[in-house]
């Protein structure tokens, strides 16, 4: 290496041991990790003992909601939130007090700060509840209450054994290539952008005519 320039002075990143730096004398610094097969099966065994407990209800646990993440860097995304608000229940008809006991997470301090996300929300409770089936607390015909599932209906009842009780949709990444219409060939964007910026330029001289076109006629 020559002296002409400001370059790093070269660092071999060996452990030495008596002046040898043989990879033999390394493998104190190395990690082993023999028990992943066996960690895997006690995970599986485990899930199957969780679903087997609190069989007929959905292994996931309580229903989400979709959310967006907060700040710039991560709110295009879409992930399951804490709970459901109280006008996303009240949307869909779903007693908040009743949400609770039919598997649907309740948080009473989110906010919906648009449309979108409110109707995306209240859709997937109006699904949840379409395939929803409530067993009677309590055997015999007096057991069954308003809103309970038939019990011919309950018979061989599968559970939902997923991750999620209804899966967050995932975005399509890939768009495929088709061809350019004429439509498409005979529109400009540059002229729609130039006319909506001359159009936001003008816009206040324009309210100001109007006012005073306004108030000429009124006098």
């Amino acid at each position: 290496m020559g002296h002409g320039g400001n370059n790093v002075i070269p660092n071999v990143h060996f452990r030495k041991v008596n002046g040898c730096q043989s990879g033999r004398n390394n493998r104190v610094f190395m990690r082993t990790w023999l028990n992943q097969a066996g960690r895997k099966k006690r995970r599986a065994n485990t899930r199957k003992e969780k679903a087997a407990k609190i069989f007929p209800r959905p292994s996931a646990g309580l229903l989400r909601p979709l959310v967006h993440p907060p700040t710039q860097r991560y709110n295009m995304k879409v992930r399951l939130g804490k709970g459901f608000t109280l006008d996303e229940l009240k949307e869909a008809n779903i007693p908040r007090k009743f949400a609770k006991t039919i598997g649907i997470a309740v948080d009473h301090r989110r906010r919906n700060r648009c449309t979108e996300s409110l109707q995306a929300n209240v859709e997937r409770l109006k699904l949840y509840m379409s395939k929803l089936l409530l067993f009677p607390k309590k055997s015999g015909a007096k057991g069954v209450k308003k809103g309970d599932t038939p019990r011919s209906e309950l018979q061989n009842v599968a559970q939902n054994t997923l991750k999620e009780i209804i899966p967050v949709p995932k975005p399509q990444k890939r768009i495929k290539a088709r061809a350019i219409t004429e439509e498409e060939k005979s529109e400009s964007a540059y002229k729609k952008l130039k006319k909506a910026r001359t159009a936001a330029h003008y816009q206040g001289e324009r309210i100001k005519k109007a006012k005073e076109a306004a108030a000429k006629a009124d006098s």
